[in-house]
């Protein structure tokens, strides 16, 4: 994996891990608290995302999108639980964060569609004509049938 590769993962988990500080803090926790929570936050999500850059050559597009937009979304519910002092309830926390993955994944399968020449995969499943397949197999079984 190239050091670009690996810059953005890195960068975004410890932007991350320093918007939960911000948020725990000003939902009242002490300074200690939140940045114990901060540093795991971006401990995990670096992870996660470093697994997910190194793994997302393999994957088809559309899961690739839908693994982004699952991580996305379990990140900003996960940070919407812990923005009020009172706390919103898990529903509305879930909520939220199949609403953000919506449209992390919306967002990154446009992007992987319009960027076809970068696809790791070529061209989004390229397909043939019909019309060429069946000539191929009726070739196929007359020479087949002649032996």
């Amino acid at each position: 994996m190239s050091a670009a590769a690996l810059a953005l993962p890195v960068a975004a988990a410890a932007l991350y891990g320093l918007w939960t500080v911000f948020v725990d803090r000003t939902s009242g926790s002490s300074l200690g608290h939140a940045w114990l929570l901060g540093l795991i936050a971006a401990v995990v999500s670096g992870a996660l995302g470093l697994a997910l850059v190194s793994i997302q050559s393999t994957l088809i597009t559309e899961v690739r999108a839908l693994a982004y937009g699952v991580l996305f979304g379990v990140a900003m519910g996960y940070l919407y639980s812990i923005s009020h002092t009172t706390g919103p309830s898990i529903l509305e926390s879930v909520r939220m964060g199949l609403v953000m993955g919506a449209v992390m994944f919306a967002v990154s399968l446009y992007v992987f569609r319009t960027h076809r020449s970068r696809e790791p995969h070529g061209e989004h499943r390229p397909r043939r004509s019909h019309g060429a397949h069946r000539a191929q197999g009726a070739h196929r079984a007359q020479g087949a049938h002649r032996a």
